[in-house]
């Protein structure tokens, strides 16, 4: 009897920098990004697995939110290209590449202060026609979608626990919910890749691990690639499919959990030696932190 074809989408994808994944939804080659005389990123090439959960780690300075920036349209690369779903998007800015389905959010909140939650969740649509003048002065045009969008956005704002918060204004939002509200705001243009940089950063215990369940859902309920930054290497191993490691801007190192946490370069450029202990063990300590 033949063996059962594995199910694991990565299988037989070595553990080094820069190796080929059997589908990847984002491609990056050859990025350079200089400042002075600093090389923030120095990227050979980096494939980002389709449908999975990518996390990226490094320490402070490393590169990972100046990658984020250049591959968003929010920063230019000194040169180097990269591809979406086979769509080269070098060059192009960063409100097309939203709308071409590759979304981020930011390690400090970008939530509109002033506006209460629900105009901050309608803003982030595409395809408003009432966005534009002439159609603007002809209601029947635009009302229809303007209700999708506003069904929409209730539909996400229950799934994020913020609808008791509709009509409130975002920057009476606690920190944790403001990281809610900007990954909900974020899936308001249905994204096939979503970029997150620290989604738990500052965010109160409590909210953690409703985050971490999200992010997951991003990937298992809804077939969305994610990529995010993150510190919290409990985090990391507990959510990650894959995990890439960067350090002055390179990419040293590639690999499952387990393979990046007693990885020697990892361990020496940001982990320490106190994150070769056992994953289980790790994983232990994160559950018994969540409860």
């Amino acid at each position: 009897m033949s063996p059962e074809p594995s199910t694991d989408p990565l299988a037989g994808v070595a553990a080094e920098p820069g190796v080929p994944k059997p589908d990847p939804m984002l491609t990056i080659s050859d990025v350079r990004r200089s400042f002075g005389g600093i090389t923030a990123v120095n990227v050979d090439h980096l494939e980002i697995p389709r449908g999975l959960i990518t996390g990226l780690i490094g320490p402070n300075g490393a590169g990972k939110t100046t990658l984020f920036n250049l591959l968003t349209g929010f920063d230019t690369p000194d040169r180097g290209k990269w591809t979406f779903a086979g769509e080269d998007l070098a060059g192009v800015p960063a409100h097309l590449v939203a709308r071409k389905g590759m979304v981020r959010t930011f390690q400090l909140t970008k939530a509109l202060s002033r506006m209460t939650v629900m105009e901050n969740m309608q803003l982030a649509a595409t395809g408003q026609g009432g966005e534009r003048f002439l159609t603007a002065l002809m209601a029947p045009l635009w009302r229809g979608k303007e209700q999708e969008i506003t069904e929409r956005a209730d539909e996400l704002l229950v799934r994020f626990k913020l609808d008791h918060m509709r009509e409130e204004f975002a920057g009476t939002l606690s920190g944790g919910q403001r990281k809610l509200l900007e990954m909900a705001r974020a899936l308001m243009v249905e994204p096939a890749l979503v970029m997150l940089d620290e989604p738990m950063a500052g965010v109160n215990p409590a909210l953690t691990q409703s985050l971490l369940e999200h992010v997951k859902g991003l990937r298992d309920n809804e077939g969305r690639t994610v990529v995010f930054v993150e510190h919290d290497m409990d985090v990391v191993f507990d959510i990650s499919d894959w995990v890439v490691c960067l350090a002055q801007g390179k990419v040293i190192a590639e690999g499952r959990p387990s393979e990046i946490g007693t990885n020697r370069a990892v361990i020496d450029a940001y982990l320490g030696a106190t994150h070769s202990e056992d994953p289980a063990h790790r994983k232990k300590r994160h559950e018994r932190r969540a409860s």
